[in-house]
């Protein structure tokens, strides 16, 4: 596992290694925060906690570019804490495991975290290296972004010092972010009075797993399935046909992340049980004909259990599973002006059902104003009609692409100067940190690039080794290169 710090450019994964070992889930920072500035202090760089949670870093021009503009290096430190079903990795106190696979680093078991990470590494190579040559530097190491952005959405407006925002949380080696979509949280919910189980009647838990998941933003566009509205087809016939009643759901755990694997324990008549699992198969052979070329690994599980004492009130059931039906999930809109780029989506991230509460999580994301507005209200509309309460959190602004950038204009002069390839400009569906702190920081001048990594927010994130390199030429050339005020 330790292998990777012998990876070029040592400085980056080395530092990478390290921050595998600390836990830094999202939500428990605490290790994480303590690293970072411990690791400014040894580096001699001005470094501290500020009142969000972040970890702000400084260092000083190198002698004699002291008139450059001033660049802001910015990462987020959390990670998302996704796990294979076998794994019994504890986020909060186990290290990751990396290794190397061919011509990618990957974690056994887990996400790996190199969204952030590798962003975060190449920021503390920059903070010790006394070699380099740049003018002033700050950087901003955010907390939580992963659930919410709460560092970027509470950063103090007058503590970030320059002029040029490098946010280091990109995915494809060769594509400088310019946009991104805004993002809001939309909750529904509703409590209710548990009816007692038919003591006669058997329980089945059904499983629907072996999905790929996926980041909601990144990969939304590919139509992977969300377990929780491949569930919901099942169980409302079961309940159709079969007599079958909902006693509790659990689908999803993280809010940007497609959910891989959803549950529902389910009462009927035993006479039924047979015929039930017999259902389950059916819809397997469907669901697997549907998501041919797109997913391979699709399961459908019955499992007797024991039968509950309760569950949930036939019209409450009826209700819900009619939301959960209708619930908008996916893609629904491009851009129109850029039309390889979703404008508009949702994703049915978290289900949770049983013990008189039931909780339906959804992330809109949208590049536009008025289409985010356009997707809560049909959210809302939808749960309405089923009686729940909804609210919404942590509405965050899109990102308007500025084509005339002078820091993208140099990247991209740098990226062909020392790799003979054009860059690619593109806007992204996934949201980033920037347009947050564009809002306290309106005059700052941004991009977003990083190294390639793929299917983030699942187990079989992997971070491509030969990008890492070329991503630290260009950083380092692109500092010596700043322009002065």
């Amino acid at each position: 596992m330790s292998e990777i710090k012998n990876l070029k450019p040592e400085c980056i994964w080395r530092n990478f290694y390290k921050l595998t070992q600390v836990p830094r889930p999202s939500g428990h920072l605490e290790k994480i925060q303590q690293f970072l500035l411990d690791f400014g202090k040894e580096a001699g760089v001005e470094v501290f906690k500020d009142p969000a949670d972040n970890i702000v870093m400084r260092k000083p021009a190198s002698p004699g570019m002291e008139n450059k503009k001033g660049v802001i290096l910015q990462a987020h430190m959390d990670m998302v804490p996704q796990k294979t079903p076998e794994s019994t990795h504890n986020f909060e106190t186990d290290p990751i495991e990396p290794w190397i696979d061919g011509e990618w680093v990957k974690a056994k078991g887990t996400t790996l975290g190199a969204d952030n990470g590798l962003g975060v590494a190449a920021i503390m190579a920059i903070m010790e290296d006394k070699t380099l040559k740049h003018g002033p530097i700050n950087a901003l190491i955010t907390a939580d972004e992963e659930t919410g952005m709460f560092g970027a959405n509470a950063l103090p407006e007058n503590e970030l010092q320059g002029d040029i925002l490098m946010n280091l949380d990109s995915e494809h080696w060769g594509k400088f972010v310019i946009g991104s979509a805004g993002g809001i949280d939309v909750t529904a919910t509703l409590d209710y009075k548990e009816v007692e189980t038919d003591a006669d009647d058997a329980a089945v838990k059904v499983t629907v797993k072996g999905l790929r998941g996926g980041h909601s933003g990144l990969e939304i566009h590919e139509g992977r399935g969300n377990a929780n509205k491949l569930l919901v087809r099942l169980v409302r016939e079961a309940i159709e046909d079969y007599e079958a009643r909902l006693a509790s759901w659990q689908g999803g755990n993280m809010r940007n992340a497609i959910p891989f694997k959803a549950e529902a324990v389910l009462t009927l008549p035993k006479e039924n049980v047979e015929a039930l699992k017999e259902l389950a198969q059916d819809w397997l052979e469907d669901f697997t004909d549907e998501y041919k070329g797109i997913e391979s690994g699709i399961e459908v599980i019955c499992e007797d259990v024991e039968t509950p004492k309760m569950e949930v009130p036939v019209e409450i059931q009826d209700n819900l599973i009619d939301a959960i039906y209708a619930c908008h999930d996916g893609v629904i809109r491009m851009i129109p002006s850029y039309p390889s780029v979703v404008e508009t989506s949702s994703n049915l991230a978290i289900i949770n059902i049983g013990g008189g509460k039931a909780s339906l999580q959804i992330l809109a994301r949208s590049s536009r104003e008025d289409m985010k507005d356009y997707i809560v209200k049909t959210l809302e509309s939808c749960f309405n009609m089923a009686g729940m309460k909804v609210e919404t959190a942590g509405s965050y602004g899109g990102w308007d692409p500025n084509p005339d950038s002078e820091i993208l204009n140099l990247l991209l002069k740098e990226y062909k100067e020392l790799f003979g390839s054009e860059g690619i400009v593109q806007v992204d569906h996934a949201g980033l940190e920037c347009s947050v702190i564009l809002g306290k920081y309106p005059w700052l001048d941004v991009v977003s690039l990083g190294p390639t990594m793929k299917s983030p927010h699942t187990t079989t994130e992997r971070a491509l080794i030969e990008t890492v390199e070329p991503f630290w030429t260009l950083l380092k050339k692109t500092l010596e290169d700043i322009p002065e005020k």
